[in-house]
């Protein structure tokens, strides 16, 4: 199959394809879609050309428009539903004594997974702590890691106030992951430079998804930071060549909110 086909009996020639690949890497010859010297070699497999062409007129040898999700005007937010929808999240931190199930799982990583990367590198690669207990025996990890900075940083374990998450933690409290039943770890390859972003999108993607599962969750600094600078739980996750750039608590919430607080007015600057 050839890198890139026209169905010349669909193709309008509005050159519509052409003006959106982000790499202009398509020409429009003789008002014909055609790719330039070295286009597939270029290509970035994102999928704009396919996804763009209002006739369904242009493949990939990797992608077809019936392989496309297709746009459902029905289900669009108005502007009223987006701020709805973006404000009406909250960082839960305190969850029913209930494990997600597997799928549920998979499918949220899988919604996430449709997040924009540089270049469509997609570089994100996920890990889930399942069980309860294995969340638990990790997040002493990150304990341990807290005695260490009060010892050997204490004016970086004092703006933390790590002390008092220390002392949480030997109450009892889980001061750590706060009881999630589960932890999902967006990971990345250190020498990418586009794994970082790309896992902080990816993350909030999946976090901003949960409220539609009935699900809830945080972000866990702390833990974040811990599996960024301490070998025991570096090794604990089996990172080897590859930094966990993103840390989420993942469960079912303990409680309801009933309203959305407002945030402080955003500065802006307009040149």
């Amino acid at each position: 199959m050839a890198f890139m086909t026209i169905d010349s009996d669909k193709c309008n020639h509005d050159g519509i394809c052409a003006a959106e690949c982000p790499m202009k890497i398509i020409q429009m010859a003789d008002k014909t879609p055609t790719p330039v010297r070295g286009a597939e070699t270029l290509c970035i497999r994102c999928g704009h050309c396919v996804a763009v062409c209002p006739t369904e007129a242009l493949s990939l040898d990797t992608l077809t428009p019936d392989q496309c999700l297709p746009v459902n005007t029905d289900l669009l937010l108005n502007p009223e539903q987006a701020e709805h929808f973006l404000r009406y999240r909250r960082s839960i931190r305190t969850y029913k004594d209930k494990s997600v199930d597997r799928d549920t799982l998979t499918e949220l990583i899988r919604i996430a997974s449709q997040a924009p990367s540089g270049h469509n590198s997609q570089p994100v690669t996920w890990q889930v702590i399942e069980r309860r207990d294995e969340v638990k025996r990790l997040s002493g990890m990150v304990i341990d890691w807290m005695k260490y900075m009060l010892k050997e940083q204490p004016k970086i374990a004092a703006m933390m106030h790590l002390d008092m998450v220390v002392a949480g933690w030997e109450f009892g409290m889980d001061t750590i992951s706060r009881g999630a039943p589960h932890l999902i770890l967006a990971n990345g390859e250190k020498a990418n430079v586009m794994a970082k972003p790309a896992c902080t999108i990816a993350i909030t993607y999946l976090e901003l998804a949960l409220p539609a599962f009935g699900l809830g969750g945080c972000w866990n600094g702390f833990f974040n930071a811990a599996a960024l600078s301490w070998p025991p739980l570096k090794e604990a996750l089996g990172l080897g060549t590859k930094e966990n750039y993103a840390a989420l608590m993942v469960g079912f919430p303990k409680f309801k909110y009933h309203r959305m607080p407002p945030r402080n007015e955003p500065p802006i600057t307009w040149s």
